[in-house]
């Protein structure tokens, strides 16, 4: 695998986690997050993401969300993407997830032998849906 450029521990949960919209909330290193997300179509969704104050991301985090998940994000530079490599802790310790953003569905993207299998419409693989303990986890290999 091609070395990672940086890393940055992550912490986050979700406020609400319908289909129309999903709200979380980040601790990404020293800074803090809360991202909107819109319905899916087909890999494609809108996304709005705002920094807010950490105080704020950890009082949301230890009382709005039932868990949170853990995680260590590696940024792999691959054939001209970035390569997001998340690697999990907690119940979902095991379970490592690649994700590349495109500027659109048709951009043509290597994929590189290290992301493994194609779970881009397994919604089982969701961060919003891993976070939730009542559901099962999805097979890991």
């Amino acid at each position: 695998m091609a070395a990672a450029t940086k890393r940055c521990r992550m912490s986050q949960g979700y406020l609400s986690i319908t289909p129309e919209a999903t709200v979380r909330v980040r601790i990404a290193g020293n800074k803090a997050f809360l991202t909107v997300k819109g319905r899916n179509s087909g890999s494609v969704r809108d996304e709005w993401e705002y920094g807010i104050p950490m105080a704020d991301a950890e009082d949301m985090l230890k009382r709005c969300c039932a868990t949170a998940i853990e995680k260590c994000r590696y940024y792999v530079p691959y054939h001209g993407h970035v390569w997001e490599i998340d690697v999990f802790g907690g119940r979902l310790s095991g379970l490592v997830l690649a994700e590349v953003e495109l500027a659109s569905e048709q951009e043509d993207v290597d994929i590189p032998a290290f992301a493994g299998r194609e779970v881009t419409a397994d919604t089982a693989y969701y961060n919003s849906v891993l976070s939730d303990p009542s559901r099962p986890l999805p097979p890991f290999s």
